[in-house]
């Protein structure tokens, strides 16, 4: 809030969830403050990391593909979700009868954007029966359903791209999905990537909705604390763990803390002291909590 003038700051949100294969590490949420949305940052984000990163067209991200990558490589995984957006935003017809009711006027309704969602949302049914499953069972499933779906999904796009105009925003929506075609099959060779990255899109809804509320971080200080704050946060969510009671727990204990037992307060193996201070009725030997992630 400089005088005079505002700043739009970025958070940039990195997620881990290996749930819908039936990962063993629990889930996770980070937060990242910048002031501007630069190609570095998330270069800088994942220096020292390497895997699978599902996100969106956003080409800050192209340099971490890159084959001879130092420490190793990262594979793109695309986004059937962000995929799916452009087409939907084309074929809106219950939105379009909306604003015609209000007087409003509409935008045109495409079959061919309607026909693409309905596509789509084949392969999103799929993925619904195997979510939770091993990769080698979400791969078998997908070897069989979604391989010849995606093969004729290509056809059907270049035959509809070649009738109509390359400006035109039908085509924009086509090319998305086109020209990232390697990074939108990913997920046919390998059962741990998901189809979208909605885990990130929900994990991020909390910047909005509190945006709308307090407004402003008031500096780049109060940026990176709300990074701070939204990542502990989050990541109680994504392992089903009140957040507010996290936090008051853990402020209230950590000064006394072992250093070398911090892991113990992370949102996976907390326990409340409440209920690691109650005897087990079940045995008349002690035991130490159970640590078993949520």
């Amino acid at each position: 809030m400089a005088k005079g003038k505002t700043i739009t700051g970025r958070l940039w949100d990195y997620v881990r969830d290996d749930r819908p294969f039936g990962g063993n590490d629990p889930p996770s949420a980070l937060f990242y403050y910048s002031r501007d949305r630069r190609g570095d940052h998330p270069r800088h984000h994942l220096a020292a990391w390497s895997g699978i990163l599902q996100a969106d067209a956003y080409a800050g991200y192209n340099e971490l593909y890159a084959p001879n990558r130092s420490p190793g490589p990262i594979l793109e995984a695309g986004c059937f979700a962000h995929a799916r957006r452009k087409f939907f935003e084309l074929a809106d017809v219950e939105g379009a009868a909306r604003k015609k009711s209000r007087g409003e006027k509409a935008g045109i309704n495409y079959p061919i954007a309607l026909e693409a969602v309905q596509k789509l949302d084949t392969l999103f049914d799929i993925e619904r029966t195997i979510n939770g499953t091993s990769p080698a069972e979400r791969l078998a499933i997908r070897r069989e359903h979604s391989v010849p779906l995606m093969a004729e999904l290509h056809d059907w796009l270049s035959a509809q791209l070649a009738r109509i105009s390359r400006n035109h925003d039908l085509a924009k929506a086509i090319n998305y999905m086109l020209r990232r075609w390697d990074a939108f099959t990913h997920y046919l060779g390998d059962g741990r990537v998901c189809l979208s990255n909605n885990a990130a899109e929900r994990a991020l809804r909390c910047v909005p909705l509190g945006r709308k509320s307090w407004l402003f971080c008031g500096s780049d200080r109060g940026g990176q604390r709300a990074a701070v704050a939204y990542s502990l946060i989050q990541t109680c969510r994504l392992n089903d763990v009140d957040p507010q009671a996290w936090l008051a727990d853990v402020l209230a204990r950590i000064a006394d803390h072992p250093v070398n037992q911090l892991h113990d307060l992370l949102p996976w193996h907390w326990e409340p002291r409440s209920l690691k201070a109650e005897p087990d009725s079940r045995s008349i030997h002690s035991c130490n909590p159970d640590r078993t992630p949520n």
